[in-house]
């Protein structure tokens, strides 16, 4: 029988995402996410209930997710539930449920990183769009940004590298 592994979250950090590197080198980024259900009680009053549900990501996207995200972000992420198994010192077995994520999107709401420098809400990925008078009835033109500043500040920034 076939079996379908999927998670879709949409909802905000509750905390900074701590990000480290794996021994072999490869970034590592963990982070808390919290999501909220509204429903009606059986005693017919308005209720709401929140899951926080812990995710993990690695490589580049673990770099982006480090680097724009904050405590209260809001992020939507794709990816699959995987089991951590482990035995404590006292030897007793533990488990817990947690999303490895393997894509996210920004979507902007939550307190979506405002504060970080150079962030996605303050152009770090796009320059907004310079309206400028028409001139000998050509069309408009966007205007031309060198290379080093089109994602915000000439730093060693990649367009590849963004994950979306």
């Amino acid at each position: 029988m076939a079996s379908f592994n999927k998670v879709i979250l949409l909802g905000n950090l509750t905390r900074d995402p701590q990000f480290s590197y794996l021994p072999s080198g490869t970034p590592l980024v963990e982070f808390s996410v919290a999501t909220n259900r509204k429903f009606v009680g059986q005693d017919g009053q308005q209720r709401e209930e929140v899951c926080f549900t812990d995710c993990r990501m690695f490589g580049k996207r673990a770099e982006v997710i480090n680097k724009y995200f904050k405590k209260g972000s809001s992020i939507l992420v794709e990816g699959r539930l995987i089991l951590d198994s482990w035995t404590t010192q006292d030897g007793s077995k533990r488990s817990r449920l947690r999303v490895q994520a393997e894509n996210f999107e920004f979507t902007g709401g939550g307190g979506g990183g405002s504060q970080r420098q150079g962030d996605y809400q303050q152009g770090g990925y796009q320059q907004p769009y310079q309206q400028q008078p028409p001139q000998n009835n050509q069309p408009q033109q966007p205007p031309q940004q060198s290379s080093s500043d089109a994602f915000g500040g000439g730093d060693d920034f990649n367009p590849d590298d963004i994950p979306f």
